[in-house]
């Protein structure tokens, strides 16, 4: 069964959200300064009409929290996103600016893959976690919420990314035992998510 979804739109001065694209497509073909935006929940959709119909706002969470994503889709390498729950960048609490492009992500070492981004991403999720007191983690990456994160990994991955998942263990280890938890939700409602994932 496919995953409703639902339709926000702004059109002259009148804002509304459906359940599907039809009626949305009624309100916004062919009108001057029309903008629409498909969601997976209809909060998420009210809350992006409450922050202006803004097409820069990716993805709009409703908790509060850190979230992470990594990518590959740019075509230069595996690149990794750290945001709140509103998508303005936190990677510069965690990495100096040099390290930084120019949209606020970093870019991990070359021949890495996209989980070891993940892992990577993950890692500085915590770190500023940690640094600010926050008590929650959000990724779309299964493999790296409920396995890596937790030391649960083969060595055939490699050493470096197998190195890498043992100090997030123990990074994630001191975030649980100061109340903090990691949850593991879809592409769609991650305002970290580069765009680059499949489904």
């Amino acid at each position: 069964m496919a995953k409703r979804k639902y339709y926000a739109y702004s059109v002259g001065g009148k804002n509304g959200v459906t359940d599907n694209w039809p009626e949305c497509q009624a309100f916004v073909a062919g009108k001057p300064g029309a903008k629409f935006k498909g969601f997976e929940s209809k909060e998420s959709a009210e809350a992006w009409l409450e922050m202006g119909a803004n097409y820069f706002v990716k993805n709009i969470a409703l908790e509060d929290g850190i979230y992470f994503d990594s990518g590959t889709g740019a075509g230069e390498g595996v690149e990794i996103n750290v945001t709140d729950r509103m998508g303005k960048k936190l990677l510069h609490k965690a990495l100096e600016k040099e390290k930084l492009n120019v949209k606020g992500h970093h870019f991990a070492d070359e021949g890495t893959t996209n989980n070891f981004g993940e892992l990577l991403a993950c890692k500085y999720a915590l770190q500023i976690a940690l640094e600010d007191g926050t008590k929650k983690i959000f990724g779309d990456s299964k493999l790296v919420v409920e396995y890596w994160s937790k030391g649960h990994i083969k060595y055939e991955v490699g050493e470096e990314t197998v190195n890498l998942a043992h100090e997030v263990k123990l990074l994630r280890k001191e975030f649980e035992s100061k109340g903090g938890r990691i949850f593991l939700i879809s592409g769609g409602a991650n305002p970290a998510d580069l765009g680059f994932h499949k489904g």
